[in-house]
């Protein structure tokens, strides 16, 4: 049994990692969009730099939803970490 426990949490450990990493990607994200928004608030007048911005405005738009896709796994990865330190047997 001890065996067990220790096994489940040494997958919980690495699972906790998991999440770790994939918030980081948050933040990487995070930083990124920070980036978009200053070159989005250049103001070009040319139809060309008009056009790049609204491509940019586009991008972050994606990005935003790609954050939010991560934040979930976030949320759903520690749950799994949760779940997998329990010992084999008992309900999460």
């Amino acid at each position: 049994m001890a065996s067990d426990a220790a096994a489940c949490a040494s997958r919980g450990h690495e699972v906790q990692q998991l999440a770790a990493r994939t918030a980081a990607c948050v933040d990487h994200v995070d930083a990124v969009l920070a980036r978009l928004v200053s070159v989005e608030l250049q103001s070009w007048q040319s139809p060309a730099g008009r056009a790049y911005r609204t491509s940019l405005s586009l991008q972050a738009a994606s990005l935003r939803r790609s954050r939010t896709a991560l934040q979930e796994a976030v949320a759903a990865v520690l749950r799994h970490a949760r779940n997998v330190m329990l010992p084999p047997g008992r309900p999460g």
